[in-house]
């Protein structure tokens, strides 16, 4: 049985001041597809994120989410976003159960208490990411590892369709980076999850499916990447391409 469409990109421009960012992308996502996507810095990767969410109108072309359009305000409830940086006062007392809460508030709601449901959300939120036992714990004398779970908490507390992450795991300490891919993993059963990441080897095994963007989208629907693709998407000559293993993109050497 056909999985429902989650995620639709078409023919999907934007530009910055004239210059062309996203160039003719195409895309579309399932729901429990685990997108990863990888390229250079400058590439797109982050306005492509916020053209889904419709925090930027595209020059052209149309994004849909579970059939809506991008800037219909009801499908920012559809989707989770954790954010490369997440910048907040570290002193500020604050727990981690009201930073979770805070993917409650809506525009209609922003003023009003929290109601019982919400609580409940925030307790399923953190038990699913394995910080129920921190929710009393001021969010800043958490870990980087610690925080991103939460931060991934708050992007789930309103039942998303589609969770997106940029640079998850810029944060995040490299002996808690498995932990947190077998996390993403284990949240994809439950719906569409794309993350950006220029941690090429670790995308490879961990996700169903890669993207290269360098202003342009190559991406097949699997996790076979041409060496055609990358060094279109990163400009330079390719060593290898393997899966399982590091993938090594390679600048140019003179000839000696």
């Amino acid at each position: 049985m056909a999985q429902p469409t989650v995620l639709e990109i078409e023919d999907l421009w934007v530009k910055y001041d004239g210059t062309v960012v996203l160039e003719a992308v195409d895309l579309s996502l399932h729901h429990r597809d685990f997108l990863g996507i990888i390229g250079p810095n400058g590439g797109g990767k982050t306005t492509l994120l916020r053209t889904v969410l419709g925090l930027i109108n595209p020059d052209r072309g149309k994004v849909r989410v579970m059939g809506k359009p991008a800037s219909d305000v009801n499908v920012r409830g559809l989707i989770g976003y954790v954010p490369q940086y997440s910048l907040f006062d570290r002193d500020f007392p604050v727990n981690v159960r009201e930073v979770v809460l805070m993917g409650r508030l809506g525009a209609k709601r922003l003023f009003h208490n929290y109601r019982t449901a919400d609580i409940d959300a925030a307790r399923q939120a953190l038990q699913s990411v394995d910080m129920l036992e921190y929710q009393d714990r001021q969010i800043g004398r958490l870990s980087g590892g610690q925080q991103q779970r939460v931060f991934v908490a708050r992007a789930l507390v309103g039942e998303p369709k589609l969770l997106l992450l940029d640079e998850p795991m810029a944060s995040v300490d490299t002996a808690m980076q498995e932990g947190f891919y077998q996390l993403l993993a284990r949240l994809k059963q439950d719906m569409t999850i794309v993350i950006v990441s220029h941690d090429i080897s670790a995308v490879s095994i961990y996700v169903d499916k890669i993207a290269c963007l360098n202003r342009r989208l190559f991406y097949h629907g699997s996790k076979e990447i041409s060496a055609d693709d990358l060094e279109a998407t990163y400009q330079c000559p390719i060593q290898m391409i393997a899966h399982g293993i590091p993938h090594r993109v390679l600048k140019k050497h003179g000839d000696r």
